[in-house]
């Protein structure tokens, strides 16, 4: 597909408003894979060694790691918000820039619908957007080790 026939050639708006709706799983976003610097921030954040968090808070399947959660969307989730926010893994941070979401099907009808932060805040330029969207095809989940600025 031409940079000119991608429905985000102009930018998209976004500023994540905090509401928790994307942490919950929609039937086919079930996972959130972690890094290894995913696990070391996220570590930090509970004052605990990186294999104790791993140990108490991730799995290992098919090569990655991931959150392991029985009973509810994220463990990390209190009163419908992330209680980790700033040290969310990387995964969380790209959101909602991720391949399977960019298709204008897609983005107007599961993403916009009920993300509150489509359209608010600042304008992530089209180039922005694919160099989120290659990393996160590179990294095949999320082997990647060095994380995307900050959002």
């Amino acid at each position: 597909m031409t940079k000119r026939n991608k429905f985000y050639k102009d930018g998209i708006r976004f500023e994540c408003q905090g509401e928790g709706k994307c942490c919950i799983t929609r039937g086919r976003y079930g996972y959130v894979y972690l890094s290894f610097n995913d696990r070391r921030r996220l570590a930090a954040h509970f004052v605990t060694s990186t294999a104790e968090f791993t140990s108490r808070y991730a799995e290992k399947e098919d090569g990655l790691y991931q959150l392991k959660y029985a009973d509810k969307d994220c463990p990390f989730m209190k009163d419908n918000r992330c209680a980790v926010y700033d040290a969310r893994p990387w995964q969380c941070r790209t959101w909602p820039f991720w391949p399977e979401n960019m298709s204008k099907t897609v983005w107007e009808g599961e993403v916009a619908s009920y993300c509150p932060g489509v359209g608010k805040g600042r304008l992530y330029f089209a180039e922005e957007i694919e160099l989120i969207i290659a990393k996160k095809r590179d990294v095949s989940g999320c082997r990647l080790e060095s994380d995307p600025p900050d959002r």
